[in-house]
């Protein structure tokens, strides 16, 4: 890897500081230091793609797209293609080379999930990001069984060392703390 970390982590910050919400520089920057500390070792491409795991997510509403899993399903992918093309720009911008560019969008578009310890890798970030800073609020007058099944979706996609961890640094309640057990 030949490119900028700090020139490509600051152009990302740069796209993000402009959401009008003011919510996606802060995630990015708590899916940083997410990283940092579950893997402290990680790759530049990966630091990137944590970082850039939202860029932008604002300027594609999830309103634009039907109601439903299917709708949902369709907006977070084109989520995934949409960043991991505009993360790959900035890191070419950034003096990566080509390959390094197009491997950010695998991460980024989840390619390889639970075969690709890198993917896997952001995706327990992705989690654990979720857990720490937003999933009180997110329960929030929810659902008691709808939220369970989310939990449950959010341990299956964690590698088992991630499900582990969460179980030790979490506080989760019965029945959620039986879904991080399997």
């Amino acid at each position: 890897m030949t490119g900028n970390l700090s020139a490509a982590l600051a152009a990302i910050d740069t796209a993000n500081a402009a959401d009008p919400k003011a919510e996606a520089l802060v995630y990015g920057q708590r899916m940083s230091a997410e990283l940092e500390r579950l893997f402290p070792g990680a790759s530049d491409v990966l630091k990137i793609a944590a970082r850039g795991q939202h860029v932008e997510r604002w300027l594609l509403p999830r309103g634009d797209y039907p109601e439903g899993k299917e709708g949902y399903h369709a907006w977070r992918r084109e989520q995934g293609r949409r960043h991991g093309q505009r993360v790959a720009g900035i890191m070419a911008d950034a003096g990566y080379d080509p390959q390094d560019c197009e491997r950010v969008g695998v991460l980024l578009r989840k390619e390889g999930i639970k075969r690709d310890s890198e993917v896997q890798a952001l995706e327990d970030v992705i989690c654990f990001t979720f857990l720490r800073w937003y999933f009180s609020p997110f329960a929030e007058g929810r659902d008691p069984a709808a939220l369970l099944e989310i939990v449950e979706k959010t341990a299956r996609k964690m590698s088992a060392e991630g499900r582990a961890r969460a179980l030790a640094e979490f506080d989760l309640p019965e029945p959620f703390a039986a879904a991080f057990h399997g």
